[in-house]
């Protein structure tokens, strides 16, 4: 396959959808030309200049840094038409309208490049119909493109071809999208709002219809269909705000205008349901418009009421025990909540018999196999499961006759039954629509494959669905060297070593810490290079907590002084291991996950790491040789500069330990000194692991040595005082509290070395032991305990 190579690519919209597309263009360094109709006062290209300044405010942020949405060139179709013509792929994003879209394309269609690609991102509207506007030329090179909401986060693309399509030109996006901009790509037939909203919306109108039916309301809802339910966590009515209800409304009115009873048999259900249809009359159009469903007013969650059309406090929970039925086995799940005698719980089963039914019903029509209806509603909707693997896994055969027995009993949203190819053949005898050969194509009549392209060969481990059993797991993969409850230590060529950490959120252990070692000294005896890494995020919160606290208490701050050593000596281990170490981060870094990988030798970070020193949090200073980085990485940098104030170069990273900042991207991660310009930025979190051994590879093969120890200067007591003068301020101002500006002045006293004069060189073991001295006095103070417990309980920081 040609390679398709992306210069830059030009968004046509600066609506909400397109300027956040463009945002993420940036994010993966593509340049990127965002346009919008001319302005009719001021600059004509007004409309996209105030949207690219608007991302800037938008939580939580489209962008990796704000200052990166001013690289986001604006431009409007009155003056800039000639800019299409470097572009490599032009996307367009204007609302969903079918005859401005088709007016925009026959004004566009001369100016495209010969070489380029359009593509469509509606949410629903038909590619082929869409296409039909287009010169001949160009209709082999379009397609749909439907992102999702919002496009820096959500993972999944569906690409929409037309039967002028040509193949290479899907397959050459396929492979950018999911390598350049770390999505989940899947192939949609060219039917009403596709795959993911067809069945997504059909949801929320199922989940809406029986809301009414059971008489919950809609907190109550989102309690019952966010993360207890193994779904997104702002639920049913949250997610629709965040979607926007009248995209909301505009899909379903897709399926009102594209299908009828003789095409669908749902059809009696896809009526605007009467809260949406007011809350739009009322201009509340949810997170954009600041209110919805819910409306926040000051620190107050209120919610709509329909009977009163006005808005009442929100947050009631559903009962404990619906919470612990959801806990239950998938099998023993299903049965009680269709036995349930109280409506969460029976509500419950309605909505997730419908979805098995609805999904059945159209997999012919609308999807090559199951598996795309599944990855579809994990990535596109944030669910753990598609419904035909939560179907699978609670039976296949004994849930499909209880949905069978609703249906007939007129208890479902309609009368068609299920397709014979549940009960009969194949699928039947399998126990369900994934297996190891693939998953079912009820218009193929046989389970398919995965799809083979260049591009998936770079993930080593790709997110696989249940009963998917041909594709490797990375916990039992390769061959293992050693293995704890704690650690992996393995490898897939035999030339680079990987540990993983197996630990609840991958908390470091003391195992984990003797793991971490061993590999170590196998790595330089036997293999080339190491890799950090485990399948499943985060990358590691840090110390374990719970496992230290236990030593305290029987052995005081020595016992701490000694586990807080073997840290130390480990991170040491790792920067001056023989070999190169890469930390290969995927979700959070915080605490001694951040130590961890700053002290290796290369990091290669997912796109979405978050990546922090957060010991303050709990009332303590970091102690595994973190404020010993910030001031060494302020020595070198300094010394690279032609000033000689050691000063500024602290500063930034003191800030960022004393107030906890986390980088909410890797991108972020690199500007507060987590990250190296050297380090890697991967976009696609299932290439990370193929990333890393290739750059650990290729740094042992280049001749990589560890760095030499040497001393170097920190800024003493005068830069302690300076800091000191400044903290005062900010505890006189109540931007800190009293234990915040103890924790803060013990971290300054680290960073800057100590009672020394300005200048003095010192080591890394030195600054470690001011480290440790630090932390052992914290962890015996009774306000260190508070914030401990609470943060163990809660898991959030207490402010005291």
């Amino acid at each position: 396959m040609t390679r398709f190579n992306v210069k830059k690519v030009a968004v046509l919209g600066a609506g909400v959808m397109g300027a956040q597309i463009a945002a993420h263009l940036v994010n993966v360094k593509v340049p990127v030309v965002l346009f919008d109709l001319p302005a009719k006062e001021g600059s004509k290209s007004a409309i996209a200049e105030k949207a690219i300044a608007n991302l800037k405010k938008l939580k939580p942020s489209p962008i990796g840094v704000a200052e990166d949405a001013d690289l986001i060139q604006p431009a409007n179709y009155e003056e800039h038409m000639g800019l299409l013509k470097d572009c490599d792929l032009v996307i367009e994003a204007i609302a969903e309208r079918m005859d401005w879209k088709l007016d925009l394309y026959t004004k566009i269609a001369p100016h495209v490049a010969a070489h380029a690609l359009l593509a469509s991102n509606t949410s629903g509207l038909s590619i082929t119909k869409l296409s039909e506007a287009l010169p001949e030329a160009l209709r082999h090179r379009f397609c749909g493109i439907h992102f999702f909401n919002p496009p820096r986060y959500m993972p999944l693309v569906e690409l929409i071809a037309t039967p002028a399509t040509e193949a290479r030109v899907i397959d050459q996006l396929e492979a950018f999208v999911t390598s350049g901009l770390g999505k989940g790509v899947v192939r949609a037939k060219d039917t009403p709002n596709f795959i993911a909203n067809r069945i997504g919306i059909a949801g929320m109108l199922s989940t809406m219809k029986e809301v009414e039916n059971f008489g919950l309301t809609y907190d109550v809802v989102d309690d019952l269909t966010g993360k207890k339910l193994g779904r997104a966590s702002s639920g049913t009515f949250r997610t629709a705000d965040v979607v926007g209800l009248d995209t909301m409304a505009h899909v379903i009115k897709t399926l009102q205008d594209n299908l009828g009873p003789e095409t669908d048999p749902f059809y009696g259900s896809f009526g605007t349901p009467p809260v949406l249809a007011k809350l739009i009359a009322l201009g509340n159009l949810g997170q954009k418009t600041k209110a919805g469903f819910y409306k926040k007013v000051g620190r107050d969650i209120l919610r709509f009421e329909l009977e009163s059309e006005d808005y009442v406090p929100a947050g009631q929970k559903a009962d404990d025990v619906y919470g612990r039925m959801l806990k239950r086995p998938a099998a023993e799940r299903l049965k009680l909540l269709r036995a349930a005698s109280g409506a969460p719980g029976r509500f419950l089963w309605a909505i997730l018999r419908n979805s098995f039914h609805y999904a059945a019903v159209h997999l012919e029509t609308i999807a090559e196999s199951a598996r795309d209806v599944d990855l579809c509603l994990r990535w596109g909707f944030g669910m753990k499961q598609g419904p035909f693997e939560l179907w699978q896994e609670a039976g296949w055969l004994e849930v499909a006759k209880m949905v069978q027995e609703d249906i007939d009993a007129g208890k479902a949203l309609c009368s068609a039954p299920l397709p014979k190819w549940v009960f009969e053949g194949p699928v039947a005898e399998a126990g369900g629509v994934h297996t190891a050969e693939g998953s079912w194509s009820p218009a193929l009549k046989k389970f398919v494959a995965r799809r083979v392209l260049p591009v998936y060969e770079r993930q080593l481990f790709p997110e696989k669905l249940l009963g998917e059993a041909s594709l490797p797991d990375w916990q039992t993969a390769g061959t293992t060297l050693a293995e704890s409850k704690a650690l992996r230590t393995w490898t897939l060529d035999g030339k680079v070593l990987i540990a993983s950490i197996k630990n609840k959120m991958h908390a470091i252990s003391p195992e984990v810490m003797e793991g971490l070692m061993e590999a170590v000294e196998l790595a330089e005896q036997e293999y080339q290079a190491m890799v950090i890494w485990s399948g499943d995020a985060p990358f590691s919160v840090g110390a374990d907590l719970e496992a230290t606290m236990p030593a305290f208490v029987v052995g005081g701050a020595d016992a701490i002084d000694s586990i807080e050593a073997e840290l130390q000596n480990l991170m040491l281990r790792i920067r001056y291991a023989q070999v190169p170490v890469v930390s290969a981060i995927h979700g959070m870094a915080l605490g001694g996950g951040c130590e961890l990988a700053v002290y290796s030798a290369r990091r290669v970070a997912h796109m979405e790491s978050y990546i922090g020193l957060v010991e303050v949090g709990v009332g303590l200073v970091p102690g595994a040789g973190g404020l010993t980085y910030i001031a060494r990485r302020a020595a070198e940098n300094a010394a690279r500069s032609t000033g000689k104030d050691l000063l500024p170069f602290l500063t930034e990273g003191f800030t960022a330990a004393a107030m906890a900042k986390v980088g909410t991207s890797a991108i972020e991660s690199r500007k507060l000194g987590y990250l190296l310009d050297s380090d890697i930025i991967v976009p696609h979190k299932d290439e990370l692991l193929f990333v890393a051994i290739n750059e650990a590879r290729a740094m042992a093969q280049g001749g990589w040595r560890a760095p030499l120890k040497r001393l170097f200067p920190v800024v003493g007591r005068n830069g302690i005082a300076t800091i000191k003068a400044q903290l005062v301020n900010m505890e006189g101002g109540g931007f800190i509290s009293a234990y915040d500006f103890k924790v803060a002045s013990m971290i300054a006293e680290v960073v800057c070395g100590g009672d020394v004069d300005a200048g003095s060189l010192v080591s890394e073991e030195y600054l470690m032991q001011l480290e440790r001295k630090a932390f052992c006095h914290l962890i015996g103070q009774p306000k260190t305990h508070e914030r401990i417990l609470g943060m163990l309980n809660t898991g959030k920081p207490v402010r005291n």
